[in-house]
């Protein structure tokens, strides 16, 4: 493995780690623009932009870049978060320049008021299909409670509201603001041939403009209320999220809360499964780690019948406190180091994995950590970091959102 890195005279970033051995390359552009970058008045634009880059640019019709993808074999997709937009082909080496080529081609796309009218009715559809299937919006619903009106509440999707006053004119200023050669970066994994990829991207973004970007907005959550509900009717099972707060991306932290986490709450051989998935109790409960530049959430999810809801959610609340009397054992931090390290090693034999972990930590933290040095910061955990951080989790007051069938219920 070699990383490599180079930044065009633009300020467009292109980073790649490089193995000989390997079969297959992946490229993508990582742009930072998400829902938090949105206002009140633009919510939805950064995913509804994502569905207009595959619409067609000055060079191809959406029907080619349709059909060039699938000439091009492999794997292809996009996605939106809170903080970013990812545009990704998965491919053998022989195609890297037509990959290349093709993704930095959908990267300024037309934007055409006909195919924005078009495509605005698949994203009213999509927003109405997400709400119908379970857990009917509640992580969405639980992050608004959690952050209030901090930007990491904003929904990835927008609202029916938002999606449907939104003007083609907005979506291009945001386009030409957020898709600024500084504020994006090409990734690249696998048997890349990197210089020849520099001088492919140089010739293909010479036109590329930077942009005065505006500092990130690392604002202090503002949060709302301890706990809220959404009653649905159709429903037939409870579901619960709580969220609490945790470390962000560039904690050193991160290892041992991940670790902690997994220990308390993994779909497998954590306290939580025996106690009640194991025991036929819950159909799931579980801890899970989400983080951003600046913030980080720990969520705990519940799903059971809502006639069990409130007994189960205490009876979990009591395992994960219960961590303060009877703090997590060698044995158990040997358990889960050695699942986690065995996931992150399966993962990283394949570029397509490696291409989400480089991107983000070189996106997200400006830096570049290979495989060994990700195993070892798991394997350097101590038994004393994994239980303070599980005290803490124990220690932790969120909000807790309520989401089923069942309405007036009472969750600590």
């Amino acid at each position: 493995m070699q990383f490599r890195h180079h930044r065009l005279a633009n300020g467009l970033d292109i980073v790649a780690e490089v193995d000989d051995t390997a079969l297959s390359i992946s490229l993508g552009y990582y742009v930072s623009a998400g829902a938090r970058h949105e206002t009140a008045g633009n919510s939805g634009v950064s995913h509804f932009l994502e569905h207009m880059q595959f619409k067609g640019t000055g060079q191809r019709s959406a029907e080619q870049v349709n059909r060039e993808i699938d000439e091009l074999g492999g794997n292809s997709n996009a996605y939106t978060s809170e903080d970013q937009t990812v545009y990704y082909l998965h491919v053998i080496p022989e195609f890297q320049s037509q990959a290349a080529d093709l993704l930095t081609d959908i990267m300024r796309p037309s934007l055409r008021d006909s195919d924005f009218e078009t495509e605005r009715k698949v994203i009213l559809e999509e927003i109405a299909m997400y709400e119908d299937q379970p857990p009917y919006g509640a992580i969405e619903l639980s992050m608004e409670q959690f952050y209030g009106n901090h930007p990491l509440a904003n929904r990835i999707l927008g609202s029916v509201e938002s999606v449907g006053r939104l003007s083609s004119t907005e979506m291009r200023s945001y386009h030409g603001h957020h898709y600024a050669a500084n504020n994006v970066c090409l990734v690249a994994t696998g048997a890349v041939d990197f210089e020849a990829l520099i001088k492919q991207i140089e010739r293909a973004t010479e036109e590329w403009s930077s942009s005065s970007l505006s500092p990130q907005n690392y604002a202090e959550r503002n949060e709302q209320k301890r706990f809220g509900e959404h009653v649905v009717p159709i429903a037939s099972q409870q579901y619960v999220v709580r969220l609490q707060d945790g470390p962000n991306r560039k904690s050193p932290e991160r290892f041992a809360w991940r670790l902690a986490a997994n220990a308390i709450g993994d779909d497998g051989g954590s306290r939580l499964f025996w106690a009640l998935v194991d025991t036929g109790l819950v159909d799931s409960i579980g801890l899970f780690a989400q983080q951003f530049d600046d913030h980080g959430i720990i969520a705990t999810l519940m799903t059971c019948t809502p006639e069990t809801a409130v007994q189960n959610w205490e009876k979990g609340s009591e395992v994960i406190r219960s961590i303060k009397t009877e703090p997590l054992t060698q044995h158990e931090l040997e358990l889960v180091r050695n699942r986690v390290c065995a996931s992150v090693i399966l993962a990283a034999e394949r570029p397509s994995n490696r291409f989400f972990t480089v991107g983000n930590g070189w996106v997200s933290r400006g830096t570049y950590e290979t495989l060994t040095q990700t195993v070892e910061n798991y394997a350097s955990v101590t038994l004393d970091q994994i239980n303070a951080a599980a005290q803490q989790i124990a220690d932790g007051v969120g909000t807790v959102t309520s989401v089923g069938p069942t309405g007036g219920l009472h969750f600590s």
